[in-house]
């Protein structure tokens, strides 16, 4: 569990014109305030603002390589690229190693372990450390529907298709309910999440018999000092490749449900054949899933968090209210334009 603030340098080489620089970018959204240092190749030089098209972070300039990055003196260097199939590329082993080398803890949301590198295990000491993230935590235990005695509300975040940006809407209600002072927590179940909020487990890392188990583990530590507790969804139950959210559902042992879908979109992205049914029969079979048909407390979608990345606002604000028509619910682009309505319905579900 990590929650001091840090000197943040940000592996993120190409991470600003793929789509591999998801976690490096949410890590400048979400804890840009502690970056002091931003590795990419091809915009070196650059100030971060202006690479990075996001208002309000550190006034300075993205650099070359580690040993530039290493003259800003961070304590943590984390890996913002996500390449496909998760593997450390061989080109970032030296920039690693010296970062290390450097007095630089490093925090890896990768399959690869770091420490499986001598050199790096090796330049491990009392205050600099390595954070391999998709590592099973140890003492795990099957789910048993613990986290349903909770005083607290959970809500986790159900989505349409995979990457479509449920983290995030978690991220910006847990913020909003913060800003007006509730006990409020943030559950990381990706790598990305973690280094956001500083603990939490990698679901993908889990083996399916503990995956609620390990779950509910979170809820359970987290969950007695909360007044709501928010957690990062992850896949969808619509999608033929994801088997995250199952386990999500059983081990939050939810109070409430937000919808994330990606405006417009009207098949899963790695699947065409597969067509997203209208929203309101989405948030129904959610609904029906998580209460097992009976057999377990009724829990109801209370809103959608629709995400209009790439849509000019009025446009936007659109799609906003013709979802909202269409599924009778409040409905939001957190980012965009705040949580109020939907968390307002929470809030008061939860008597603050």
């Amino acid at each position: 569990m990590i929650r001091q603030p840090q000197r943040l340098a940000v592996l993120q080489h190409g991470g600003f014109t793929t789509r591999f620089g998801k976690t490096g970018l949410s890590l400048l959204r979400y804890r840009g305030a502690e970056v002091v240092a931003v590795i990419d190749r091809e915009t070196a030089g650059r100030p971060l603002r202006e690479v990075s098209n996001m208002p309000g972070l550190p006034d300075i300039r993205v650099v070359a390589s580690v040993e530039e990055a290493l003259a800003s003196r961070p304590t943590a260097l984390a890996i913002g690229i996500s390449p496909s199939g998760g593997i450390v590329r061989e080109e970032w082993w030296p920039e690693l190693r010296a970062a290390i080398r450097g007095g630089a803890s490093l925090w890896n949301g990768c399959h690869t372990p770091l420490v499986s590198d001598p050199e790096i295990a090796a330049a491990v000491r009392p205050g600099v450390y390595v954070w391999d993230m998709r590592r099973e935590p140890a003492g795990l235990r099957p789910g048993s529907g613990a986290a349903r005695n909770l005083a607290c509300k959970r809500v986790l975040f159900i989505g349409t298709d995979m990457n479509i940006g449920k983290m995030t809407a978690a991220l910006e209600f847990d913020r909003e309910a913060k800003a007006r002072g509730v006990r409020s927590a943030f559950i990381g179940t990706g790598q990305t999440g973690m280094m956001i909020c500083g603990s939490g487990m990698c679901l993908d890392a889990v083996r399916v018999d503990y995956a609620s188990g390990a779950v509910e583990a979170e809820l359970m530590r987290d969950g007695p000092g909360a007044d709501i507790v928010w957690v990062e969804g992850q896949g969808s139950m619509l999608n033929p490749a994801s088997t995250a959210t199952l386990p999500l559902l059983r081990g939050t042992q939810p109070t409430h449900l937000v919808l994330v879908h990606k405006a417009g979109m009207k098949h899963l992205h790695a699947f065409p054949h597969v067509t997203i049914p209208p929203l309101k029969d989405v948030a129904a079979f959610y609904e029906m899933v998580t209460a097992g048909a009976g057999a377990l407390p009724p829990v109801r979608v209370v809103g959608v968090a629709l995400n209009t990345w790439g849509l000019d606002e009025a446009t936007a604000r659109a799609e906003i209210a013709a979802t909202a028509r269409a599924t009778g619910l409040p409905t939001t682009d957190a980012v965009r334009f705040g949580t109020r309505e939907i968390l307002d319905v929470i809030l008061a579900d939860a008597g603050i």
